[in-house]
């Protein structure tokens, strides 16, 4: 016997879910842009939409937003407190931040051997070597006793094998030497 088959009818969504979900990914997407107001707005009328989980889950990024809100934006007093500040983010693994606090730093004061130094750690850290070899080798031409601390820092040791760091650590004297006057053909 041959099946009938009825169309069914296609569920109708509730406009008030809908909206629900527009305003909390919209929430999040502010909030992931650290735009925190913007996101407390869209995620505070999530709160009285009509799903309960959405509702929860959208008051626990709130929460993150009050905390971001409440914290007072960093102000340093000397570049050296602000390198401090991104070493200590580099050392607990914030490489994103680290690396933004750095290149802010090196804008400010283009010629700071030690923010080339840090710049060039983070990158060796971070799998970027070529910038790694070219901000020591910018520190280095600063502050020439660099190459001497970054032959023991254990930041650098993903280079230990290029032969372009060990040239930046160990120059060829010779190199440097003016021509003696047998060599110019005096």
């Amino acid at each position: 016997m041959p099946q009938k088959t009825t169309a069914k009818k296609p569920a109708v969504e509730d406009p008030r879910h809908t909206q629900a979900v527009q305003n909390y990914e919209a929430g999040v997407r502010a909030l992931q842009e650290q735009k925190f107001e913007k996101a407390k707005g869209h995620l505070q009328k999530v709160l009285s939409g009509p799903h309960r989980a959405m509702a929860d889950r959208a008051a626990v990024h709130l929460h993150t937003c009050d905390l971001h809100l409440e914290r007072p934006a960093l102000q340093f007093r000397t570049p050296d407190e602000h390198f401090d500040y991104a070493t200590s983010l580099m050392n607990s693994g914030d490489y994103v931040a680290a690396r933004e606090h750095m290149e802010k730093l090196l804008k400010q004061n283009p010629k700071a051997d030690y923010v080339l130094y840090g710049l060039a750690a983070l990158s060796c850290v971070t799998g970027r070597v070529e910038d790694a070899l070219k901000n020591l080798g910018d520190a280095i031409r600063v502050n020439p006793a660099l190459r001497f601390q970054a032959r023991n820092d254990s930041d650098f040791q993903n280079l230990a094998e290029d032969p372009r760091f060990t040239e930046l650590l160990y120059p060829d004297p010779a190199a440097d030497a003016p021509a003696s006057q047998e060599e110019i053909g005096y």
